[in-house]
C-alpha cells in the first residue's frame, strides 16, 4: 500500500524496506523545516509498526485509525511544555518510565518526540540512556529543525532523515485533490515555501490566512515608525514565543522576497499577493539594507529558539530595521 502522505518518497522507500526486512531503527530523527510532514510521517511509521493487516500501514484497521486520532495506547505525540515549547527533563523521565512497559496492545511502543532541537540540556542528556540502551519493543522518533541545537550524542544514536520542502507542483496537486480552487491552491502552494503541513491547514484554516495578512501588515507599518512605536509593539507580541518564532519565520520570507526584487528587479516571489507592495519598495540601493535585515529576522528567531525573552527579541530586532516611507498601493 501506498504511504498516506504527500511527498518524501524517498524517505518513504527507505522506511518501507526497512519495515519489510525487520530491521527497524530503535530510535529515528527526522529534520526539516517547520510543518514540512516530519510528525506526518512520524505517525504513519507507528501506524506501519502496528497495523494489524499486512498491507501496513492499511490505514484503516483499529489500530490504525486510533494512532491517527491520537487515542492509541502505545503511540504517544510529546510536545514540550516547558519555556518555549521546550522539551522539560520530567517529560523525558515519565517517558522513560513508559518505555520501560511493554506494549499495552501493539507490536510496538511508539514515542514520537516533537521539536527535540528546543529541550532543555538535562533533557536532551536525560534521554541519552534511553537513547544507548533500548527496550527491544519501543521505537523512538525524534523531530528538529535546528539539527544543530542537538547535542552530537544524540544525533549520532539515531537514524537521520532530512526531509527537504516539497516542489510547489506537488502542493498545489494535493490541494485540488482537496477540493481546493486552482487560484487559492497556487497561491497556497507558492505561500507554503514547500510546507505541505502548513498548506494544508491553510487551506481549511481562513484564520491562519488572516493573521498572515495582519503580521505582514504590522511588518510593513513599522517600516515609517518611530522608536516609540516599534518599541510598543515589541511589548505587544513578545508575550507568546510560539506566535512570535511564525512571526519572524513569515517575515524572513518576506525580506527574502525583497532581497531578490531589489537585486532583479523580478523573480519568483513568495508573497505573490504582496508583489505589488514588495515592488513599490524594492530598490538596488536597499539591496544592503534588505540583506542585513533579513539576518536580523533569522538571528532574533534562533535567539527565541534558544529561549531568548521573545519580546527583548523583538526589540532589539525593530530597531534595525531601516526606516522607509511607507510603501504604496
Amino acid at each position: 500500500m501506498t504511504w498516506p502522505i504527500v511527498g518524501h518518497e524517498w524517505a518513504v522507500a527507505l522506511l518501507s524496506r526497512r519495515l519489510a526486512a525487520g530491521r527497524v531503527s530503535h530510535a529515528y530523527l527526522f529534520t526539516g523545516p517547520p510543518q514540512v510532514g516530519k510528525t506526518r510521517l512520524a505517525r504513519i511509521l507507528a501506524q506501519a509498526l502496528n497495523c494489524l493487516r499486512p498491507d501496513a500501514p492499511c490505514g484503516d484497521c483499529p489500530s490504525c485509525r486510533r494512532i491517527e486520532s491520537g487515542t492509541h495506547p502505545d503511540v504517544r505525540v510529546v510536545r514540550g511544555e516547558g519555556a518555549g515549547d521546550s522539551l522539560k527533563i520530567d517529560q523525558v523521565r515519565a517517558l522513560q518510565r513508559e518505555a520501560a512497559l511493554f506494549p499495552y496492545e501493539g507490536r510496538k511502543r511508539v514515542l514520537i518526540l516533537r521539536r527535540m532541537d528546543l529541550a532543555s540540556t538535562e533533557a536532551a542528556n536525560s534521554l541519552l540512556k534511553t537513547l544507548e540502551e533500548p527496550p527491544a519493543h519501543v521505537v523512538l522518533i525524534l523531530t528538529a529543525v535546528e539539527v544543530d541545537a542537538l547535542p552530537p550524542t544524540v544525533v549520532s544514536r539515531c537514524q537521520r532523515l532530512d526531509l527537504r520542502p516539497l516542489p510547489r507542483g506537488q502542493i498545489e496537486a494535493a490541494l485540488r485533490e482537496k477540493g481546493a480552487a486552482v487560484e487559492k491552491a497556487q497561491l497556497l502552494a507558492r505561500l507554503s515555501a514547500g510546507r505541505i503541513g502548513w498548506a494544508m491547514e491553510a487551506n481549511g484554516n481562513a484564520t491562519l490566512l488572516a493573521r498572515r495578512q495582519r503580521d505582514l501588515d504590522g511588518l510593513v507599518g513599522l517600516l515609517p515608525a518611530g522608536r516609540i512605536e516599534r518599541l510598543s509593539l515589541a511589548q505587544a507580541l513578545g508575550r507568546d514565543s510560539r506566535a512570535s518564532r511564525e512571526m519572524l519565520e513569515l517575515w524572513a520570507a518576506w525580506w527574502r522576497d525583497l532581497l531578490l526584487l531589489s537585486a532583479r528587479g523580478d523573480g519568483p516571489v513568495v508573497n505573490v499577493d504582496r508583489l505589488a507592495e514588495l515592488r513599490s519598495l524594492a530598490r538596488p540601493e536597499r539591496l544592503s539594507q534588505a540583506w542585513a535585515t533579513l539576518r536580523a529576522c533569522q538571528n532574533a528567531a534562533a535567539q527565541i529558539e534558544d529561549n531568548v525573552n521573545p519580546r527583548l527579541a523583538l526589540e532589539a530586532l525593530f530597531l534595525k530595521l531601516p526606516r522607509w516611507p511607507a510603501a504604496m498601493d
